[in-house]
């Protein structure tokens, strides 16, 4: 059994690839088991990467840092692209009141770090970490990390991992406990708050509906379906009309006459005034009539029609086809001209079955396209991550000029291409196992390395050292901002309960307390309004986590 011996104990490519498989492997299965109904996840990679490391398990240098940077570059950047297209509309009406209310809680957690700095004797390095446990922010760690790199502060690097590793389980047991607080201090009662929650859903999402609506209005005899729209300002398509007895595909010329039926698809919100000027509406599914036209859904699938609007396709003229609705992500939007389309979008086309498929064949339509990953956009968008990180930025009385580095760079640069990457014909689609897998895969190294490279002396540093106090400290970060903007939230907002613990657990970037809140709230509430912070708190998380680094240091 040598060989079994000589694999454990000597250094080379297959002992790190056989330690790093048994800390992740290990860790991710230790992170499922549920500790009084909670569980950490994939962070208990780091746990058992602290042990391998303290039970004398070492990596090569190089190789550790390559495998912790570039386990940050995939996590943050794959975050980037999932939260970019929604990162900018997330401020729009009462997403920017649960984002101020997420600053808050940022600005009032490094105030108390602040206090425990000036009041203690602790190092803002140290106090940083425990800041990052505490909120359970990893990519803030990797960017502080990098931050005392660039300082040349070598040392510091494993301690701050301590000092996160030391805040993090009470950090979400923290979170949680916050929840509860708040719960108890407003007797809130779960029911009453869902049935709120969804009593606002129904009022404020308009639904895309398909209406008959008959010509009865005297003033649209003899207008084309343009200048209908044009006059109406709405976004609505006409997707079939019955003229006498014939079903046609109307078209922008297509004169309207007394006694057509119009199959209108229409956002609910727009339902009264087409039914004021068009015609009362009528019980007859137009769809059901047997006629040569069939509705089919087309699979957006080739880069060429990447960003490309509906009006663009010109599908009257080419296809004599209509485009009714677009659906996206599961949600149904009217498919107005102006509408830009995306790879992955199912386009709803009414008209005759070999003009639909001729336009299929053009568009893709293949789900084994979009299963092919876009290397292209992943690598160019990490390229310029890392050229747009790497940018120093001097500010006054700072000791050194400030770097978004490898976590900051990415980050933003992905946010941007999911945003924006489409009007560049950058393919940003991906599906959601290949966004899981790149994303745990990243953490899942990161995590194994900071735990490998802080293990050795990190049982010395908790037992003797501060490690207790780092405990104490990481509580205190963690719970008082939550409180005291959860009672101004709920007391001063009459914030949702139900958002309010999305809020919470989204300003703390924290899966675990996300999950709870799911299971309290018992809807989508929660969800909702975490993935409305987490974009703009992570990006300040990992913005801060420097900026106290380049001050304070």
């Amino acid at each position: 059994m040598n060989w079994l011996q000589e694999l454990i104990t000597t250094p080379g490519i297959a002992n790190t690839v056989l330690l790093y498989s048994f800390i992740i492997a290990l860790g991710v299965w230790l992170g499922k088991r549920k500790i009084f109904g909670v569980s950490l996840g994939v962070t208990f990679v780091l746990f058992v990467g602290l042990l391998i490391g303290h039970l004398g398990f070492t990596v090569n240098s190089d190789i550790l840092q390559f495998a912790r940077e570039f386990g940050l570059i995939l996590f943050v950047y794959s975050i980037g692209l999932q939260v970019g297209p929604g990162f900018f509309s997330s401020f729009k009406k009462g997403g920017m009141t649960l984002n101020m209310l997420a600053m808050m809680i940022i600005a009032l957690n490094i105030g108390v770090l602040l206090v425990i700095y000036y009041t203690t004797s602790a190092s803002m390095s140290d106090l940083v970490g425990v800041l990052s446990g505490a909120v359970t922010n990893t990519p803030g760690l990797g960017a502080a990390q990098q931050a005392l790199e660039q300082l040349g502060m070598e040392k510091e690097v494993s301690d701050i991992a301590s000092g996160y590793a030391a805040a993090y389980p009470l950090g979400v047991i923290g979170i949680i406990l916050s929840m509860y607080v708040i719960k108890m201090l407003f007797k809130i009662n779960i029911d009453k708050e869902s049935k709120k929650i969804e009593e606002e859903t129904e009022v404020s999402i308009p639904k895309t509906l398909v209406v008959t609506f008959h010509a009865e209005n005297k003033m649209i005899y003899g207008k084309t379906i343009k200048q209908l729209l044009d006059f109406l300002g709405r976004n609505f398509v006409i997707s079939r009309m019955k003229k006498k007895d014939e079903i046609i595909i109307p078209h922008s010329t297509t004169v309207i006459e007394e006694g057509d039926y119009l199959l209108v698809v229409l956002s609910q919100q727009d339902e009264e005034a087409l039914e004021a000027i068009i015609g009362s509406k009528v019980d007859m599914d137009l769809e059901a009539i047997k006629a040569p036209v069939v509705s089919r859904r087309i699979l957006i699938t080739k880069p060429e029609y990447n960003g490309r609007t509906i009006g663009s396709l010109r599908l009257h003229l080419g296809y004599d086809l209509n485009a009714t609705r677009v659906n996206r992500a599961g949600v149904d939007l009217v498919a107005a001209p102006n509408l830009s389309l995306q790879i992955g979008d199912r386009i709803t086309v009414v008209g005759k079955l070999e003009d639909i498929n001729r336009l299929a064949d053009k568009m893709g339509n293949s789900m084994k396209r979009l299963n092919e990953p876009n290397m292209i956009t992943l690598f160019v968008g990490i390229l310029l991550g890392i050229i747009f990180g790497s940018i120093p930025f001097s500010f006054p009385g700072m000791s050194s000029a400030m770097k978004l580095g490898l976590a900051g760079g990415p980050l933003i640069v992905a946010i941007l291409i999911g945003r924006f990457g489409y009007k560049f014909k950058l393919i940003t689609y991906t599906s959601t196992g290949a966004s899981l897998m790149l994303r745990e895969i990243g953490i899942c190294l990161f995590l194994a390395s900071v735990g490998i490279s802080a293990g050795e002396n990190f049982v010395d540093t908790i037992v003797r050292g501060d490690g207790l106090w780092w405990v104490f400290w990481g509580f205190l970060i963690t719970i008082i901002p939550l409180i005291i903007t959860g009672i101004f939230a709920r007391g001063y907002y009459k914030i949702n309960y139900c958002s309010l613990m999305g809020l919470i657990a989204g300003s703390t970037t924290d899966p675990p307390a996300l999950a709870y809140a799911n299971k309290t709230a018992n809807n989508d509430a929660p969800s909702v309004a975490y993935s409305t912070v987490y974009p703009l708190t992570m990006f300040m998380r990992v913005l801060t986590a420097q900026l106290l680094i380049l001050i304070f240091v």
